[in-house]
């Protein structure tokens, strides 16, 4: 089954886009998996010097891709990604997109098997808002960073900063980086940020996790 692409509030994934690019070194090679029109591999071709490859498995953006002149394949993250060579990237992007996969530890796991630096950003499910619409309503939470209903929703799985921890720990995966995206801004240190970040950040590396930092 094909995975159907992640959509965010534009001044979210221009937050996001930012953020991604502040964290790619000029000339890398780059995967998008997940990349949706290209415009993220557009702006580091461009900006950066990057040499660029999208993944996606809805063939109108990949059309769009083609248009903006960004290579871009055809393929189900959950398939696996046995087509492409180890380390065959410096980066790989999952931006939006861990959620709605099937199976999240064989992408993370795959991602740091054909490149040896991943770039992750996942809705946070443990956000205030979320945790007060559950208690509240009772019913499933609809917010910015999940904006759809139950029912039409294309996320898969929910996860909090702790959750993501202890997956990371699980695959072996090392946590560089954990950078809170709050109120539109992301914070490197940030109080109760389990709480309090719409979205997550994270730079990961193979090897053992030593990231120690508390979550909420």
């Amino acid at each position: 089954m094909g995975k159907k692409r992640y959509c965010m509030p534009d001044p979210q994934a221009a937050i996001t886009d930012e953020l991604l690019m502040q964290h790619i070194d000029r000339d890398s090679r780059v995967i998008d998996l997940g990349c949706g029109d290209g415009r993220l591999l557009e702006k580091l071709r461009d900006d950066h010097g990057c040499s660029v490859q999208g993944v996606e498995v809805d063939l109108s953006e990949i059309h769009t891709c083609i248009g903006r002149g960004v290579p871009a394949i055809f393929m189900d993250l959950d398939q696996g990604l046995s087509t492409v060579p180890d380390d065959a990237f410096d980066i790989a992007v999952l931006s939006q997109t861990l959620q709605q996969v099937r199976h999240p530890a064989a992408v993370l796991s795959e991602m740091l098997r054909i490149s040896r630096r991943a770039l992750v950003v996942v809705p946070n499910f443990a956000h205030w808002r979320i945790r007060q619409q559950v208690v509240v309503s009772g019913r499933t939470p609809v917010t910015q960073s999940l904006p759809y209903s139950w029912y039409n929703t294309p996320n898969l799985h929910f996860m909090s900063m702790a959750d993501f921890r202890e997956l990371a720990g699980r695959l072996n995966v090392r946590i560089v980086h954990e950078i809170p995206i709050i109120a539109g801004r992301s914070r490197r240190r940030a109080w109760l940020p389990n709480v309090r970040a719409e979205s997550l950040f994270y730079i990961l590396e193979r090897g053992d996790s030593d990231d120690s930092s508390a979550s909420a």
